[in-house]
């Protein structure tokens, strides 16, 4: 059980935890289906879009008046909201369509005043592994009962770098490569393991240093978002002037290695 500060994050983890119990079943099923000549890809489809209304009841029943912007049903609820839910019901949808054990739910929760928005929670939940990332503004971010905390580390070449490559169908691979050739020079690696909101909860946890991607969703960056920034890091817009988490282009990592992340899109 991950560590509760609010009847907000009680009510998150409620409905990931139906959400995850549906998503574990469906994991065992893959390796069955990667026989097939159909392939797996349809049914983890279904098994994403299940997850997601599994999470969007149990939300929507707990807070009638809050909006919702999620991967697969889109956006629901009033226009003029001063809540959403932001969900990523499966995060490494490559991965879990492979039977790679390294995906997660994602659910974050912005706040809207005076026309300016804000993240002020979020929850990443990885049930294969039995691990729950939480964080709310002001109050830290956790795992299980354990703070996080970002790592220590200053020197560049002790670093260990996160980030996402282009693949099928992403075009900017030259930006990609200019970005992540001084991280193979001047760091110990660079890992790409292809579930961005768990990136972002290891940077929380101290297991990467930094981590850098470009052209992603809300739903992928909203509670790593505040993850990172409540065990003390920071999270800036490749883009600058923009929302990291709506413009979906970010950096994120230590303070002490921020200049040298910084420089990557330059």
């Amino acid at each position: 059980m991950a560590h509760i500060n609010s009847p907000n994050m009680t009510i998150m983890l409620r409905a990931a935890e139906k959400a995850a119990r549906s998503l574990i079943r469906d994991f065992g099923e893959v390796e069955n289906l990667q026989v097939s000549r159909k392939g797996p890809a349809d049914f983890v489809s279904a098994a994403d879009k299940r997850a997601e209304e599994i999470i969007h009841d149990n939300l929507l029943r707990d807070r009638p008046d809050y909006a919702f912007l999620m991967e697969e049903g889109g956006r629901s609820g009033r226009e003029d909201y001063q809540h959403r839910w932001i969900i990523d019901p499966l995060d490494g949808t490559t991965n879990f369509l492979h039977g790679l054990p390294h995906w997660c739910i994602s659910i974050g929760l912005e706040e809207r005043k005076d026309g300016k928005s804000e993240i002020i929670a979020g929850l990443i939940a990885d049930p294969i592994k039995d691990e729950w990332f939480t964080a709310e503004k002001g109050n830290g971010a956790f795992s299980k009962r354990k703070r996080l905390r970002v790592s220590g580390r200053t020197e560049i070449a002790t670093c260990l770098i996160a980030g996402g490559s282009p693949f099928a169908g992403k075009k900017d691979i030259p930006t990609y490569q200019k970005e992540a050739e001084p991280v193979y020079r001047f760091t110990s690696g660079m890992r790409r393991f292809g579930a961005a909101a768990l990136d972002m909860a290891y940077v929380a946890a101290g297991r990467y240093d930094g981590y850098w991607e470009r052209d992603l969703n809300p739903w992928d960056l909203a509670a790593g978002y505040i993850m990172v920034k409540e065990a003390g890091g920071f999270v800036e817009p490749l883009n600058r002037g923009k929302h990291p988490v709506f413009d979906g282009n970010l950096i994120a990592g230590n303070q002490g290695i921020r200049e040298f992340l910084m420089k990557l899109p330059q």
